[in-house]
């Protein structure tokens, strides 16, 4: 059976020949065959020429490109998905993340970063968690399953958490589970930087932990020592472990999930210095209004504001308004690591959101970092929407 075809009008085929991995619906001026949701179509330029193959989806973005080029066949079999995954397995064991060292959680698969849109793997020491945002990931998954045993060596079980994530419409009644191995029924702990953590890939947050702060915690783990910490929207208590072992006098973390907050106080005994430490369940910006010069660091790391565009005015007031409540408490000389993790808003948006915080705040503020991902996020050089993650440290004056 021959491939569905995705024709584009005239003109519209250059964003693909500058490798850029979305063909948006507008772009599109007929299609051969029978395209259904989850599909893997070659897409063609008016002329003919064949430009690559992706994942067919209606909707804005009509196709996610898995290869470019005249001669990749239409087809996303096991041999596409051990080639895929042997590629982002070899770019983590190069940057030190697969072996027996102080770390053993990583992300193996980041979506367009790695070639793949709408895919998300996160390894947790023997068990790979998978997160398929679009159809046709969710079809492909008994060929990534077998792929990813291939792929990363010593794996013992490999678990779906799609349901959240995939379209509803394509995927109805999705449920989560075991597509290879099975729990082993206890506590699941992985190591980060020499930092012990519980992690729940089950029924937690994301696939159970936020990797995608560990340089950023690591960095918070130098001006640690001898501060007072707060650690607003704290999840699973990274940047308060790393406060803690670092020496800091005090760590407070605050989310308004009694079960973040429980998961946050079992990573704080992990330490055995949770004397030093208090979580409270809790709105931030209730928590935040009588807590005036208590803290010398405190950690803004609210989730997405906005995850579409038309949400990003309101997105960015929101930034503000979080900063200044931030910024008014901290004690002079305190330092604030700030950041957002919305796609849609960029470094310079967010910088002047901050910055407006300041001004509003009446307290001067020089910027001393301006952070970003790990690498193990990488960013496609043709695909520069992918840098979601940025954040500040200010000094607060």
């Amino acid at each position: 059976m021959s491939a569905a075809i995705v024709t584009l009008k005239p003109g519209k085929d250059q964003s693909l020949r500058r490798l850029h991995p979305w063909v948006f619906s507008g772009a599109i001026a007929r299609m051969q065959g029978e395209v259904t949701e989850g599909q893997v179509v070659a897409v063609h330029a008016h002329n003919g020429e064949q430009l690559g193959m992706g994942h067919y989806a209606p909707g804005s973005i009509a196709v996610r490109m898995l290869a470019f080029g005249p001669d990749v066949p239409a087809v996303a079999d096991e041999a596409f998905w051990t080639e895929k995954l042997q590629n982002a397995y070899r770019l983590r064991h190069s940057l030190g993340l697969t072996g027996e060292g102080a770390t053993n959680v990583y992300r193996l698969v980041h979506a367009e970063g790695d070639g793949v849109p709408g895919l998300i793997i996160d390894v947790y020491g023997d068990v790979a968690v998978v997160q398929a945002h679009s159809a046709g990931m969710y079809l492909a998954r008994p060929h990534i399953a077998k792929a990813l045993q291939t792929a990363v060596p010593g794996l013992r079980a490999i678990y779906d958490k799609s349901a959240e994530t995939v379209p509803q419409k394509a995927a109805p009644g999705a449920q989560n589970g075991y597509l290879f191995g099975e729990s082993t029924g206890h506590e699941h702990l992985v190591q980060e930087n020499g930092h012990r953590f519980a992690v729940d890939w089950e029924t937690g947050q994301k696939t159970g932990f936020f990797i995608d702060q560990r340089d950023n915690r690591a960095l918070l783990a130098r001006y640690a020592p001898g501060r007072r910490v707060l650690n607003t929207f704290c999840y699973t208590g990274g940047f308060s472990v790393y406060a803690l072992q670092a020496g800091a006098e005090l760590v407070h973390s605050v989310d308004s999930s009694k079960k973040a907050v429980e998961l946050t106080n079992r990573n704080a005994e992990l330490t055995g210095l949770q004397d030093r430490h208090e979580a409270y369940a809790q709105d931030v910006f209730t928590f935040l209004k009588d807590r005036h010069n208590q803290y010398d660091l405190i950690v803004l790391d609210p989730p997405a504001f906005a995850k579409h565009l038309s949400a990003r005015h309101n997105a960015l007031m929101g930034y503000k308004r979080l900063n200044v409540a931030g910024i008014k408490q901290i004690s002079p000389g305190g330092l604030l690591f700030t950041f957002s993790c919305s796609q849609v808003v960029s470094m310079e948006l967010f910088e002047g959101a901050i910055m407006a915080a300041a001004i509003e705040a009446g307290r001067p503020a020089r910027i001393l970092h301006r952070l970003t991902q790990p690498a193990d996020h990488p960013v496609s050089l043709f695909h520069p929407e992918g840098e979601y993650l940025k954040g500040l440290v200010l000094a607060v004056d």
